[in-house]
């Protein structure tokens, strides 16, 4: 199935010829598992987050883009009301889209979200008795890397179900109905953002102040316009049993709200909480207390990091994302996992990236913490000798040069309906 090199260009940019070939081996795929030629092609983005470390869930804002690492899926209808999809490397999974009954077995699966996005567009009006889908499914979004691969999957879906079935769903409906089959079939609480920034696409700042409608806001900024370039670093730590630590988060930051006597830090003022900071640091401990000075102040960045970029202060910008590095690691605390001595993986990378910028660019953790990726703000000129130094340090393949997606999912080849 061939796709245009302008529309090819515009997605992936520097990276549109292997993209292509991607694609269309894509197709090849999917002919040779479901034995006749896919009728469309989908695409939906990996996220990063440049500003706002753990504000969403107190209601927070946040500076996010969608990136060319994507997952990208070959669709084909049926004649009967059964989905069948296959990831590459995973095995077939099946739903009757005439049966979408959330079941506890299924949470935690990949059939589970399937069966919830389904659920979801039905009640906004998919008429499956139109017949069933074949989709091959294959993603770039590396797992647990931060970008969040599960987002992406969850749109890509979407919005093969909203085009497919005539939906007229919107980004952040589409967005809404990821965060819908990830809360309640797959069983995972989790917030809108990922989901949005892959829905939406290019960079956005969100204001989550009213989390059932936030505020969205596209930026048009380009960071090579300013010669600068992005990179996420792998800190070679996984999040495997690391549920606590980000369990912990916001548990501390709703037992000082509910002082208050409300459930998040974004509805209480910032004088209210200084003043009982005594009285808080007796009742939750310090740690509590420290994240929440976090939240404070890094809610006010991302909007001011906004600001710094739709006027051009790229400088500006750059030293309001170390500042959210440094509080990141010395308040909020999600750098080193709690006890850990020997094993400090992700301060090691921020460290390894700061010396090799010096005073240029910016860098920070990424997303959760705790391990994953750290993003870097990279001077182009610098970007070839800071990834051999951070690589040479680090390991092999620890950097990866990424770039900012202007679109969000979207059926991008084949016959529109």
């Amino acid at each position: 199935m061939k796709l245009t090199d302008l529309r090819l260009r515009k997605l992936y940019g520097d990276e549109a010829a292997k993209e292509s070939a991607r694609l269309e081996s894509l197709a090849a795929f999917f002919a040779s598992r479901f034995g006749r030629e896919p009728e469309r092609i989908y695409r939906a983005p990996g996220r990063v987050e440049i500003g706002g470390n753990h504000t969403d869930h107190q209601h927070g804002c946040v500076l996010a883009a969608s990136v060319t690492l994507d997952a990208a899926a070959a669709v084909r209808r049926r004649q009967d009301s059964v989905i069948r999809l296959e990831s590459e490397g995973y095995s077939l999974c099946e739903v009757d889209l005439m049966d979408t009954a959330m079941r506890e077995e299924e949470k935690g699966t990949t059939i589970g979200l399937i069966r919830g996005m389904a659920a979801r567009f039905f009640a906004l009006g998919a008429d499956y008795n139109e017949g069933g889908l074949d989709i091959y499914v294959t993603s770039r979004v590396p797992a647990g890397s931060g970008l969040s691969s599960s987002a992406a999957f969850e749109v890509l879906l979407g919005q093969i179900l909203n085009t497919e079935y005539h939906c007229g769903a919107d980004a952040e409906t589409i967005a809404k109905a990821g965060q819908f089959a990830e809360n309640v079939y797959f069983g995972k609480p989790s917030g809108l953002l990922d989901q949005i920034a892959s829905a939406e696409g290019g960079l956005v700042a969100v204001d989550f102040n009213d989390p059932e409608n936030p505020l969205i806001r596209r930026l048009e900024v380009n960071f090579a316009d300013y010669g600068y370039a992005l990179f996420i670093i792998d800190s070679g730590a996984g999040h495997e049993n690391l549920t606590a630590e980000y369990a912990a988060i916001p548990s501390d930051c709703r037992k000082i709200s509910r002082y208050f006597g409300v459930n998040v830090l974004r509805d209480v003022e910032e004088e209210a909480f200084m003043a009982a900071v005594p009285t808080l640091r007796e009742a939750f401990g310090d740690r509590a207390v420290l994240r929440a000075m976090h939240f404070y102040a890094e809610n006010k960045r991302a909007q001011a990091e906004a600001r710094a970029l739709e006027r051009g202060d790229f400088d500006g910008f750059l030293e309001l994302v170390r500042a959210s590095g440094r509080s990141s690691a010395l308040y909020l605390q999600n750098v080193i996992p709690s006890g850990a001595v020997a094993h400090q993986e992700m301060m090691l990378t921020l460290a390894v990236c700061e010396k090799a910028l010096g005073e240029d660019g910016a860098v920070r953790v990424h997303g959760g913490g705790f391990g994953g990726t750290a993003l870097a703000i990279v001077p182009e000129e610098k970007s070839k000798e800071f990834a051999e130094t951070v690589d040479r340090i680090l390991g092999a393949g620890r950097t990866r040069r990424i770039q900012i997606c202007p679109e969000g999912g979207a059926l991008i080849g084949g016959k529109e309906d």
